[in-house]
């Protein structure tokens, strides 16, 4: 075990990033940042900020011999990166998991394998191979960027050979996955922690509701069927035991209108949906990273009460400073403002969890925070 006293390493400075050091920072360990950014967010907070490229080995090395144990904040840091750096200290989660989950392609063939439903797809190499494609789909179809899609970006939706070509030109000629569109009900996620040993602790199932391809509010618990549920919670343990993983496993569901689950992506870290934990469950999932990362055992995941997540984004700052007596005023709210210099619209700045006796009670309230802040 890694106790309190060690140096800890997180690759990328952003608002997990950050989170993750307040974490680690609360529970006694020292932590250094590497991100190229310097107005990192985390390492604004961190002990140490390497302002370095995730690829530059001298700085990579000088993370590796400082810290005992190093996780990442997002799935894009090569996993050639991770690789070089197990020579130094341990790192969790392992570079396989990284590399299923920075590829879509790998991601949903690994899954096929698995045994586990995805929208129907078909890989995409080269422009040859749209029309056979369009042809084995149902349209209306999306075309997503193999890697370093998120929030919505690096998708176009095309429903005939003519305009996945030029969707396909559009995103760059990159490797891309065609999947048909589904008909939701709803869409949920499961956040896991699964320590080195196997132990695993899930937090309950949340609704997430998106807003131009970005998420916007997560409602725990959600409002789905049981069984539901139970599926939900067992292919993603069923997952992380797959990839022997260890560290913060969050995992994207689709329920489609005919009573199917399945699984649309996976992150290999802590996830915008489980910001609730912070305010709303006895261990945050940032705690859970550092605690898996560490050896030690995942605390307590149960829910003590019904909360609604809702994102910020820059756009509220367009006519400056939000009003943020509008949150602060409200008992059952909790702000978290994530420290970037810069509101660009569709950029999250920040979020609020509302803990409330039901789900319903907290949305009303989210309402009229809403309201007020003008989104």
């Amino acid at each position: 075990m890694i106790l309190p006293g060690a140096t800890l390493g997180v690759l990328g400075g952003g608002q997990l990033g950050r989170m993750f050091t307040l974490a680690a920072i609360s529970m006694g360990y020292r932590v250094v940042v590497l991100d190229p950014d310097p107005h990192s967010p985390a390492g604004h907070i961190a002990d140490q900020h390497i302002q370095a490229s995730f690829m530059d080995h001298a700085a990579l090395q000088m993370l590796g011999d400082e810290c005992a144990a190093i996780t990442t904040e997002f799935e894009n840091v090569p996993a050639d990166s991770m690789e070089f750096l197990e020579q130094f200290c341990k790192v969790r989660p392992n570079a396989r998991a990284l590399h299923i989950a920075q590829d879509r392609i790998r991601e949903k063939s690994w899954l096929q394998e698995l045994g586990l439903p995805t929208a129907p797809f078909v890989p995409i190499y080269e422009s040859t191979d749209l029309d056979d494609a369009v042809r084995q789909l149902t349209a209306p179809l999306l075309l997503k960027t193999a890697s370093m899609g998120y929030d919505g970006k690096g998708q176009v939706m095309v429903t005939d050979p003519g305009e996945a070509h030029a969707a396909f030109i559009s995103l760059g000629e990159n490797p891309c996955v065609l999947e048909e569109m589904v008909e939701l009900e709803s869409e949920v996620s499961v956040i896991l922690a699964r320590s080195i040993n196997g132990r695993t602790e899930v937090y309950p199932v949340g609704e997430n509701r998106h807003v131009n391809g970005i998420l916007d509010t997560t409602i725990v618990p959600a409002a789905i069927d049981e069984g539901l549920r139970n599926d939900a919670t067992g292919m993603a343990v069923r997952m992380a035991d797959a990839m022997d993983y260890c560290g913060v496993l969050a995992v994207e569901f689709f329920c489609t209108r005919n009573g199917e689950l399945l699984v649309n992506e996976i992150a290999t870290r802590p996830h915008n949906s489980g910001h609730y934990t912070v305010d709303a469950c006895a261990t945050s999932q940032f705690e859970q990273q550092v605690r898996t990362m560490c050896g030690l055992p995942p605390g307590d995941a149960r829910l003590y009460s019904p909360v609604v997540m809702t994102n910020l984004l820059g756009d509220i700052w367009q006519g400056g400073e939000p009003a943020w007596e509008a949150i602060l005023n409200e008992p059952g709210a909790c702000l978290h403002l994530y420290g970037k210099r810069e509101a660009r619209p569709g950029r999250k700045m920040g979020h609020f969890n509302y803990l409330a006796e039901s789900t319903d009670a907290a949305l009303n309230s989210v309402a009229g925070i809403r309201k007020t802040l003008g989104f």
